[in-house]
């Protein structure tokens, strides 16, 4: 009866939309909470249509009862929806460790609203993100994320949902692997921290009658800020690096 009402190629063409929908939705870049959500779905639409050609040989024949369409509708977005999760977690690399730098340079009061997460955030966090976001653009590593969809048809075949070990265990694995890279990228600051306020403590003994915060912290912004103009060009590359591994490896999985 479904057969009758929906021609095979439409149905195919919006299972792949279904797709490519809740992956641009999530998605770094044109995920954003302030990209509007026809310009997401817009762009979803034109990447349906230039892959569906590829992809539609692997997309199965419409099923006759609504609860086999449900399931069969639920396992593409679900399969979107860990793609943009990937990217989104990759990305969160640079959220980890710029909040970390902000707190360890005394400008973790320095918030503003972050575009990329849709909340308040420490500045030094707002502008490695974005300036992370350029740079995929800019070193077209955004590709890997647009094979990775393709690609998802190999790894993810329509009208099977993914386990449910192997998902968690991604997860697992992407998270710590932003949050290790977050932390090596901060960890300059961590350690000039450290031996800043080790060397104010030995000050405020040794003078106790000067405000030694009243001096340290600008000192300590002023050399955190020249810290981060020397050490952000190899952080970036780190990053860039990071993003394109992760993503190698999960075009590798198929």
């Amino acid at each position: 009866m479904l057969s009758e009402l929906l021609p095979i190629d439409v149905f195919g063409v919006f299972l792949v939309f279904v797709r490519m929908g809740a992956a641009l939705m999530i998605m770094p870049g044109i995920g954003e909470a302030y990209i509007p959500v026809q310009i997401r779905l817009g762009a979803a639409a034109m990447l349906t249509l230039a892959i569906s050609p590829i992809v539609l040989p692997t997309v199965p024949t419409l099923p006759e009862l609504p609860i086999q369409l449900f399931f069969l509708i639920l396992g593409e977005l679900v399969i979107g929806l860990l793609i943009g999760a990937v990217a989104r977690l990759t990305m969160s690399a640079l959220h980890v460790a710029g909040t970390v730098i902000a707190f360890q340079s005394s400008l973790g009061f320095a918030l503003f609203v972050d575009p990329t997460q849709g909340t308040q955030g420490a500045l030094v966090a707002t502008f490695l993100t974005l300036l992370g976001l350029v740079l995929i653009f800019a070193s077209g590593l955004h590709m890997l994320t647009l094979r990775a969809l393709a690609d998802s048809y190999i790894l993810f075949t329509p009208g099977s949902l993914p386990n449910v070990g192997d998902f968690s265990a991604l997860a697992v694995k992407y998270i710590s692997s932003s949050f290790k890279v977050g932390i090596q990228i901060a960890a300059p600051f961590i350690v000039f921290s450290l031996t800043f306020y080790v060397g104010l403590g030995v000050l405020a003994r040794l003078l106790p009658q000067i405000q030694v915060f009243f001096i340290g912290i600008p000192l300590q912004i002023f050399i955190a800020l020249t810290i981060l103009s020397i050490v952000i060009a190899p952080a970036m590359i780190w990053f860039l690096d990071h993003f394109e591994v992760r993503f190698i490896e999960l075009l590798a999985d198929r």
